[in-house]
């Protein structure tokens, strides 16, 4: 017999996903044990889930899996081989129609980069504190991506309007913004993408207390601070615009002692991610504002799934022993901001649950 950890380092399926197909009736357990509800499987079992986790890879609905398990077990494969020809028929036609639609998005893309208005200008000067500076780096620092697929996102955007100046980042999964006062520009709206390894050699620079000095020049941007200087190349591509993302006012909101809640994330229940996937944290806001972790088994419809890594950062990134949780939907993004200063925040992307 197998537990169901073993199972799941065997055949490619997760935990979770395991306990899913259980309760959906599709790979069902051998036994299990009436004490500690622990799952095990026989031998013979492997290659079901094996199977379940190839179809599962390709997409294919929950129905016609159970379908295909039935028929697995008997000696004719008949209906087998329809129900994939069937689904790889369904997963060309849905390619072929994608890139229709595709096509479609880049004639609009097209027409919109040729009537639109840069944010880039040919020069600009001002000057910022250098600790906001450094603290609004520190904070959105960590969302910057890595994705070398998306080169618009491997850097921080510098969103600099009237008197503020906006750092932004964002992988898509979480995003992080901050705001430093600036002094000195005209009031126009700016916008440049520093490049990850110079918006670092600029908080580098920034570790002391007087003013530092910002000028973009075209696509150059240079921070001077003393006799010291930062300059580079910014990245050449369009920033999302990241105003459509910020979250909505009126969710749910719970005050977190930081270092309390960091030590029950790292020692509390999680959902261990199958191979190459994050583990989780699931989270759900009690009566009385409090945040607790649900356990795997725990159903709530309120309860919210979150990368459990990111979460670390953020709360590191957030600087504070005290900050706020704010919850929406479930699916929605959970922002995490700090009491005093509600306009430095980051946001995570939840995770769908399966079940």
């Amino acid at each position: 017999m197998r537990s169901i950890g073993e199972m799941a380092r065997e055949s490619g399926l997760g935990v979770s996903a395991l306990r899913f197909y259980d309760r959906a009736g599709v790979l069902v357990p051998a036994w299990v044990d009436p004490a500690s509800g622990y799952r095990w499987y026989e031998p013979g079992q492997l290659e079901e889930a094996r199977l379940l986790a190839c179809l599962r890879r390709a997409g294919m609905p929950l129905a016609d899996m159970r379908l295909v398990l039935a028929g697995w077990a008997g000696p004719d494969t008949d209906l087998v081989r329809k129900l994939l020809r069937a689904h790889l028929r369904r997963l060309e036609q849905g390619l072929s129609d994608a890139r229709g639609e595709f096509s479609t998005i880049r004639a609009l893309l097209d027409h919109r980069e040729n009537v639109m208005t840069s944010l880039r200008i040919t020069s600009v000067r001002l000057s910022v504190a250098a600790p906001k500076l450094a603290a609004a780096l520190d904070t959105v620092r960590f969302a910057a991506s890595t994705d070398p697929e998306l080169p618009m996102l491997g850097g921080v955007l510098f969103d600099i309007e009237g008197e503020s100046l906006h750092a932004v980042a964002t992988d898509r999964y979480r995003m992080a913004v901050a705001r430093a006062d600036v002094a000195g520009h005209d009031g126009s709206r700016v916008q440049v993408i520093v490049p990850t390894p110079l918006a670092d050699a600029m908080r580098a620079l920034s570790d002391g207390e007087g003013p530092a000095r910002l000028s973009v020049d075209g696509d150059r941007v240079t921070l001077e601070a003393g006799d010291r200087q930062a300059a580079g190349r910014c990245l050449g591509h369009d920033f999302p615009d990241y105003r459509r993302l910020l979250p909505r006012p009126g969710g749910r909101r719970a005050v977190v002692e930081v270092a309390a809640f960091r030590q029950a994330l790292e020692t509390g229940p999680v959902r261990s991610g199958e191979a190459g996937e994050p583990d989780l944290s699931v989270l759900r806001v009690e009566d009385g504002g409090a945040v607790a972790l649900c356990a795997d088994v725990d159903e709530d419809p309120n309860r919210v799934a979150v990368n459990r890594e990111f979460l670390l950062a953020a709360l590191a990134a957030g600087a504070r022993d005290r900050l706020i949780l704010e919850f929406g939907a479930p699916t929605a993004p959970i922002a995490i901001r700090r009491p005093d200063d509600e306009g430095a925040f980051s946001l995570l992307m939840p995770v769908r649950l399966e079940n």
